[in-house]
Formats: structure tokens, C-alpha cells, sequence
């Protein structure tokens, strides 16, 4: 798979299976096949799940971020020979902390960098950021369907 950075909505289409309104990064700005994952998610004011999180005071609910983070080490370990079209899955999430809020205007750059594979199994070491201030971080066990 040749490609070339960064890597738009149509581009991670081809590598993800998620879509609107699921489709949780923008742009992949840094790839290195199986290893490590770099994103971006600009969380605009009309996103579907700030009508009720919360009204009033809109932020990006903790789990989607996870799930942001999640897609962003999915683009590293399906842009592996062999692993093209085929499903990421979640098999574990460890020590996620939240760390600040997330809000309209706000951009995300999701890290995710893996650390051990083992078969279909692998795990990620991730975290988000805004403006250089840490958000989230944690590690996500995943499982490449086979």
C-alpha cells in the first residue's frame, strides 16, 4: 500500500471501515506501518454528540476519544501487509486517564504507538493532546480479525 501523507477523509476510508458519523479522526498526519500512528480530530460545534454532552456546555465525551485513539492505532496496524481490509477490534482498555476537557474549536492529535504484538493481538500505548496539554492517555489491547 503506497501512501502518502497526510492522509485525508477519503484515504483513511479506504484503510478504516468506520464512516459518518462514527469516523472519529480527520487526518493522519504521521504513519509507520505496524508501529506507530499519528491523527487529528478538530472537534467542530455541530458534532452529533455534543446536542446532549452537555447542554450548555458541550465537551467531547472521555469514551469517543478513546475510540478516536483506537482508530488512529488502527490505521497503523491495517496499513500492514496482510492486514489490509480486514477489522480492528478492541480487546482490552488499561489505565485510560482523563486529563483535561475537550471542547468545540478544540484539535485533538491522537498518538498511538504500539508496543507488543503477539498473532492477532497487540497493544498500544496512547494519548491525546491539545495544544501540546495532555487529555487522555492509556493503553488499548487490540485484536486483528482473522
Amino acid at each position: 500500500m503506497t501512501l502518502t501523507l497526510p492522509l485525508g477523509i477519503a484515504e483513511i476510508e479506504a484503510i478504516l471501515p468506520h464512516r459518518d458519523p462514527f469516523l472519529l479522526i480527520d487526518e493522519v498526519v504521521e504513519l509507520e506501518p505496524g508501529k506507530r500512528a499519528v491523527a487529528r480530530k478538530t472537534v467542530r460545534g455541530d458534532e452529533w454528540f455534543l446536542a446532549g454532552h452537555f447542554p450548555g456546555r458541550p465537551i467531547m465525551p472521555g469514551v469517543l476519544m478513546v475510540e478516536g485513539l483506537a482508530q488512529t492505532g488502527a490505521v497503523a496496524v491495517l496499513t500492514v501487509e496482510g492486514n489490509e481490509g480486514k477489522m480492528v477490534l478492541f480487546g482490552g482498555i488499561d489505565g485510560i486517564r482523563f486529563k483535561r476537557l475537550v471542547e468545540p474549536g478544540d484539535t485533538l492529535e491522537y498518538v498511538c504507538e504500539i508496543e507488543a504484538v503477539r498473532g492477532p493481538v497487540g497493544k498500544g500505548k496512547v494519548k491525546a493532546t491539545v495544544d501540546g496539554q495532555l487529555a487522555v492517555r492509556g493503553t488499548l489491547t487490540f485484536a486483528v480479525e482473522q
